[in-house]
């Protein structure tokens, strides 16, 4: 490319960028207004805010009865839990939120290794007046979960961990699987540089391929999240910090984990493979396979997840419904 094309090229994307920020000024003008909307679609559930060490926490709650936390993976948002939702908040309090830095939380200055987000989550539900929650993660959400249930076992009942194992317990071996594991974690700014808004969906759309129903994953919704550099970022430092996480579990593996831990993996993705990560940290690990499902269970089937949800966090000695004996409390 000439001097002049390469001169040109940077043109368009200043001004591409230029019109950008209009538009993300003017989304987080109507941000209120649209979680309203989000909230809308969810009858029952209202949105809200509490401040954090390092800024605020977004979250969505509903129902009544035991608390439940639900903590999103990487690339989503707290809306890849919406049509789990309704149907655990029929005997619990949902309790949906968008991790620091992701969905529309604030993005703090530091803190992306998985203790102090914990921190900051459980500093959140405290603010909410829960002192014991359930949690049910997802990918990224798992490795959060574990520190809040290992730091704080009082007040942690039992754990749904979907799709992912933990850093240092095998986590490790998947980075040769998808080359995204190097990319998010490399320095800064290295795919700061390399990623544009326009390539969002390529990227992100790569990563949501690796679901069974390729149709079942709300991925405009993920494309509009991550519309944003700085929103990227914060992500990619929660990889960035994938290292120090493997330490500190590591270093901490002999503070095992005495509540039930049900390990999902889904029956096209990691399949037994949580299991055998939480073995080596959890005295009592349920293995888990998620039938018609790829990488994505609580979108790519919600019911499954919600049934099994609810039998595992329900009372002791109710009768599992078919294809559910694994998910008995």
């Amino acid at each position: 490319m000439t001097p002049a094309g390469t001169w040109g090229r940077r043109l368009v994307r200043v001004v591409a960028s230029a019109a950008l920020a209009v538009v993300l000024i003017a989304t987080t003008a109507t941000a209120s207004s649209g979680e309203d909307e989000q909230a809308g679609s969810l009858p029952g559930f209202t949105h809200g805010r509490v401040a954090v060490e390092g800024g605020s926490v977004h979250y969505v709650k509903g129902g009544s009865g035991p608390a439940l936390l639900l903590l999103h993976g990487w690339p989503q948002t707290w809306q890849m839990w919406r049509d789990v939702m309704p149907e655990l908040a029929r005997e619990h309090t949902v309790i949906a939120m968008d991790l620091p830095g992701l969905g529309t939380s604030s993005i703090p200055g530091g803190g992306y290794d998985k203790v102090t987000t914990a921190h900051r989550v459980r500093e959140a539900v405290r603010a909410l007046g829960f002192t014991k929650v359930g949690i049910i993660g997802h990918d990224l959400g798992v490795l959060v979960a574990y520190p809040y249930a290992r730091d704080f076992p009082a007040e942690v009942s039992r754990l749904v961990m979907i799709e992912s194992p933990l850093p240092g317990f095998g986590l490790e071996d998947l980075y040769g699987v998808s080359f995204h594991f190097k990319f998010n974690s490399a320095p800064a700014p290295i795919p700061e540089r390399i990623m544009d808004d326009e390539d969002v969906p390529t990227y992100l759309g790569m990563i949501f391929d690796f679901s069974h129903r390729k149709d079942a994953v709300s991925r405009e919704t993920y494309y509009r999240a991550y519309a944003s550099d700085a929103r990227r970022t914060a992500g990619y430092e929660y990889y960035r910090a994938f290292a120090a996480d493997a330490a500190d579990n590591r270093a901490n593996a002999g503070r095992r984990l005495a509540m039930p831990v049900a390990a999902v993996g889904g029956q096209h993705s990691f399949g037994p493979g949580v299991a055998a990560s939480f073995a080596q940290v959890a005295d009592d690990v349920r293995t888990v396979v998620a039938p018609d499902s790829g990488h994505f269970v609580p979108e790519e089937n919600p019911e499954f997840l919600a049934g099994c949800a609810l039998l595992f966090f329900g009372p002791a000695g109710t009768t599992p419904g078919p294809g559910l004996g694994d998910c008995a409390p």
